[in-house]
């Protein structure tokens, strides 16, 4: 066999595992599709999103899945206020002050976060963070918005401390140098150089890292409170719609009015998230516009 035919068959192998991501993801949206849209033929769109009764096992049922929303855009703002502080801190520091062989070390170490199984931070969370927030504001349970916001906001860090860190690190060293030229001190360097040329590259992990929060599962289940009310505070639990599908798929009965309920927050969950990465991928373009010079 030469050469061009091992190309050829290497090119449609790699065509077809390319086709069949596709193929997969488009079989999740049309069933995802088929299965929640008849809900919202039975009830309206506008009951089921802007409803602020989530009761699906009395009689009458209700399907109004606006606490949800809240409860999930809640814990997320929450997420991204622990996190990206800390986040864009932290990536500053790696880029331009932390040494090399420093980062060769610290960087790898902070990816690895994103590896740990979603379990284990919910453990934490009950078993640590719960208990002492508990404690700290006299609160009748540890299970609140804020404990599953500074859980997110942990889990979303390797996320954004990444890609923001490539972000600065990938701004030409010339910008630099032309403001330490000019006498600018390091700080005004980063701050009013550095920082806003990468800008886009930071707003789309911060996107990414929001991405991340809001689609969650196992660890908001676990330390959110799993209270399907209208949040009032962050110390007042809640129940973010991954936590919904996740605690109530197992029992709803295939077909019924209740599982194409939780199929319906599947939908609007899904295009909450695919917002969310198609202004990611626009930031995205225009960093990388902004960087070449175009």
């Amino acid at each position: 066999m030469d050469w061009k035919t091992k190309e050829k068959i290497i090119k449609y192998i790699l065509l077809f595992f390319a086709l069949s991501s596709i193929f997969f993801l488009t079989g999740i949206v049309i069933v995802l599709f088929r299965e929640g849209l008849p809900i919202f033929n039975k009830i309206g769109i506008i009951d089921f999103i802007f409803g602020k009764e989530w009761y699906p096992t009395y009689d009458p049922s209700s399907y109004g899945i606006l606490s949800l929303i809240m409860g999930s855009l809640l814990v997320t703002f929450g997420a991204m206020v622990f996190s990206v502080p800390i986040g864009l801190a932290s990536s500053v520091f790696i880029s331009y002050i932390l040494p090399k062989k420093l980062k060769t070390f610290v960087k790898p170490t902070i990816e690895l976060l994103a590896g740990i199984p979603s379990v284990i931070y919910g453990l934490f969370g009950m078993k640590i963070l719960g208990p002492f927030l508990k404690n700290v504001f006299g609160l009748p349970t540890g299970l609140t918005a804020l404990t599953a916001s500074i859980m997110l906001g942990i889990m979303a860090l390797p996320t954004i401390i990444s890609l923001s860190e490539d972000a600065i690190t990938s701004i030409p060293k010339r910008y630099r140098d032309a403001s330490l030229a000019l006498g600018g001190t390091r700080w005004e360097t980063i701050s009013k150089v550095i920082l806003p040329t990468a800008s886009s590259g930071i707003v789309t992990a911060v996107i990414l890292g929001m991405g991340r929060a809001i689609g969650e599962t196992m660890t908001v289940l676990m330390v959110a409170g799993g209270a399907a009310a209208m949040p009032s505070s962050f110390l007042k639990p809640v129940r973010p719609m991954t936590a919904t599908i996740a605690a109530e798929m197992g029992e709803a009965p295939v077909g019924s009015e209740h599982y194409q309920a939780l199929f319906g927050i599947a939908i609007i969950l899904f295009i909450i998230t695919l917002s969310f990465n198609i202004l990611a991928d626009l930031a995205s373009r225009r960093f990388k516009k902004k960087v070449s010079g175009q």
